[in-house]
């Protein structure tokens, strides 16, 4: 049995896709949760994560242990329903991205990096919204929720194994804050260099502002 957490956005497109094909997997042995869902937005609509998982993870694996966070619900209850779920046992793996922000799930800068709540009503930041609208889930920044439900940081890093695909020249200025600046709630993501088996998968353009010094690290450390 594996108890894994699951990353949405344009950015897992890719990743999720090929996860569907691999083979060897038993998903009928697997618990999945997911990291963030906007508050009050309907299943229906199209940047629904709940949508998004259904479409491209659950009806493709036939996978029958997950918990999704109902964005329609009560917050509160939400949080504390699936948050009982989650704590019962440890997180083998949790997948991530990384906001244009440096975010991680919908923890937004300033992240709140102490508490040990499993989830969180967050508010979200403009730059987060803006990266909204700009994927295409909605057709203006005031179309996009103020609030989401977000896992926190400390729940995320919680998991025995963290792997973190961030593609895209989009991202390349929040790679190299979260991985050349300091370890901050500024920078969200950064808090990852302190997990001791987190994997960051970054492709030429996310990578494309980090220093030749850098490169050369990672590529030595595998």
């Amino acid at each position: 049995r594996a108890r894994i957490v699951v990353a949405t956005g344009t950015s897992q497109l890719d990743f999720l896709d090929a996860l569907t094909k691999a083979e060897n997997i038993d998903w009928k042995r697997v618990e999945m949760f997911h990291l963030d869902e906007y508050v009050g937005l309907p299943i229906t609509h199209p940047a629904s994560f709940r949508k998004y998982l259904l479409e491209r993870l659950i009806l493709k694996t036939g996978i029958t242990q997950y918990h999704l966070l109902d964005g329609s619900g009560e917050p509160s209850e939400v949080v504390r329903h699936v948050g009982e779920i989650l704590q019962s046992a440890p997180i083998d793996i949790a997948f991530a991205g990384m906001g244009e922000n440096g975010h991680l799930a919908f923890n937004d800068p300033p992240a709140d990096f102490q508490t040990e709540e499993p989830f969180l009503i967050v508010n979200l930041d403009e730059a987060c919204r803006r990266q909204q609208v700009g994927e295409g889930w909605f057709a203006d920044i005031s179309a996009v929720p103020l609030q989401a439900i977000s896992m926190s940081v400390r729940q995320i890093l919680k998991a025995k194994e963290i792997i973190s695909v961030v593609p895209d020249a989009r991202k390349a200025l929040a790679v190299k804050r979260c991985i050349e600046g300091e370890i901050s709630p500024m920078a969200p993501a950064s808090v990852l260099r302190t997990h001791p088996a987190a994997t960051v998968y970054l492709d030429r353009d996310s990578a494309s502002f980090l220093s030749p010094s850098t490169l050369v690290a990672l590529a030595a450390s595998g």
